[in-house]
């Protein structure tokens, strides 16, 4: 098999937890290895994680921004058109910095469920991947990955609930998970 080296990208989805975890697991990983990483976080934004703190540590190698103001409403209802431009914000941020070369890895948090939630055209994403300079990585959180997303990625993985703590009354643990 040939040693062929390229950006990949990479989508985390599925029901389960860990989506945002593995991506930030291969983050500390790429900062390791001197390479320059930005997160934005698509709907992520009214709370305080940990994870922001100990992304600090690293310096302007691994960069974290909450570009949404927290859960949005889906179903029935519009998503809020506030929602939307902010949405809109982040990809448009999240499209420069992949096209920029100032990064070597761009996580797109929670961009799955903008797209899921008809916030953002996900054949635009797609063709902004397409295009994506070769050495840049990408990785694409968030559940109900578009299949135009899953077909153009090189490794998707989905992970899967088999039981959760919260069906036992157990509570979100601070530094486990947020």
């Amino acid at each position: 098999m040939a040693d062929v080296r390229r950006g990949l990208i990479i989508v985390n989805t599925g029901p389960g937890k860990g989506k945002t975890t593995a991506a930030m697991g291969t983050a500390f990983r790429a900062v390791g290895n001197g390479m320059k990483v930005l997160m934005l976080q698509f709907i992520k934004g009214s709370w305080h994680y940990g994870e922001l703190d100990a992304a600090k540590v690293f310096g302007d190698k691994f960069i974290m921004k909450q570009m949404g103001r927290g859960f949005v409403k889906v179903g029935a209802e519009q998503p809020d058109p506030e929602d939307v431009r902010m949405v809109e914000e982040a990809w448009a941020e999240g499209e420069r910095a992949i096209h920029s070369g100032e990064w070597d890895l761009i996580i797109l948090d929670e961009i799955n469920y903008a797209i899921s939630y008809g916030m953002l055209d996900p054949a635009k994403v797609a063709e902004s991947l397409r295009r994506k300079p070769d050495m840049v990585h990408v990785i694409l959180t968030g559940r109900n990955a578009h299949p135009k997303i899953v077909e153009i990625a090189d490794t998707v993985t989905e992970m899967r609930q088999v039981k959760h703590a919260y069906e036992k009354g157990v509570m979100a643990q601070r530094g486990i998970e947020y």
